[in-house]
């Protein structure tokens, strides 16, 4: 198969590029970056250096192609976060039209079934709302909970306070998931034949929060530290004391309530994957403790 993948060499991207070479597929990965060339190149795979945002740029590498895994790039400091979504879902759905792509595989979130409510995840529905317009065209929407990733975020604070804390913690109950679990699901995705538009929820382990704070502490050689759960406005003027654009302070806080209140996850609670990704908490606490040790 020609398969295309964008997001560069990503912490999905990347393994998924590698799976799908190892498995003989002609994958091409797009970045925006001339410097990942090498990079790309040295894996087996084509690169395409462009903007997402190009729509001719787009239809020309789709064309031919058997499938596209298509995400969109994050970008805090953009002014307004939403539209940064919209216009990037709208290039990548013009490319595909205009390339006659039949199979593609989108990668979104879990919370992106809401209209609004959820932070920056409003933007992976208002993408979902975009792809769904084309016709003739197989889409699976992944939508992963979150990300074990995001947990760095919190490695100064611990290293300054001894804690984690924001406006959902506690008792809060998070789904998290591997990009490694994420990739291994769009590789499946990418060399199924299906139809229609289709979601797949992606997870790998689930805890509250205070058992992510206890697991990964006892990896760190703090078995006993805790996740406070701060208020909206605690965590909003704390945000803004780090340079964070007001319209990205106000999405993160929003997205966080949603973790709080149980929003983000009401879909995913009806339509949980049947297997959970191989990739557990403690798996990840181990990468966690080596960068923090660093």
């Amino acid at each position: 198969m020609k398969i295309i993948i964008t997001g560069s060499l990503g912490n999905i991207s990347k393994p998924l590029a590698e799976e799908l070479v190892q498995k003989g597929h002609s994958v091409t990965v797009i970045s925006s970056h001339q410097d990942r060339q090498q990079d790309i190149e040295a894996i087996g795979a084509t690169a395409a250096i462009g903007s997402v945002e190009d729509v001719e740029f787009l239809t020309a590498k789709f064309s031919g192609a058997d499938a596209v895994y298509a995400m969109i790039p994050p970008n805090f400091a953009a002014k307004d976060p939403l539209a940064h979504y919209e216009v990037i879902g709208k290039s990548y759905a013009k490319a595909i039209q205009q390339a006659g792509v039949k199979r593609v595989v989108q990668l979104s979130s879990w919370g992106a079934h809401l209209t609004e409510g959820t932070g920056f995840i409003v933007g992976s529905h208002r993408v979902e709302v975009i792809m769904n317009e084309l016709s003739d065209v197989a889409i699976t929407y992944l939508r992963p909970c979150s990300f074990y990733n995001n947990l760095y975020h919190y490695t100064d604070m611990i290293k300054q306070v001894g804690f984690i804390g924001t406006n959902f913690g506690g008792e809060d109950k998070v789904t998290l998931v591997s990009t490694q679990d994420i990739a291994g699901a769009a590789a499946e995705e990418l060399q199924k034949t299906t139809t229609g538009k289709n979601i797949r929820y992606v997870a790998s382990d689930e805890h509250t929060c205070n058992e992510i704070a206890s697991i990964l502490g006892a990896a760190i050689g703090q078995p006993d530290m805790k996740w406070l759960l701060f208020t909206g406005n605690q965590v909003k003027e704390a945000l803004e004391k780090t340079g964070m654009p007001a319209a990205a302070v106000d999405k993160m806080v929003e997205l966080n309530l949603s973790i709080h209140n149980g929003k983000l996850r009401e879909d995913y609670d009806l339509h949980q994957p049947a297997e959970m990704g191989k990739v557990k908490l403690e798996d990840f606490a181990k990468e966690f403790a080596a960068a923090f040790k660093k």
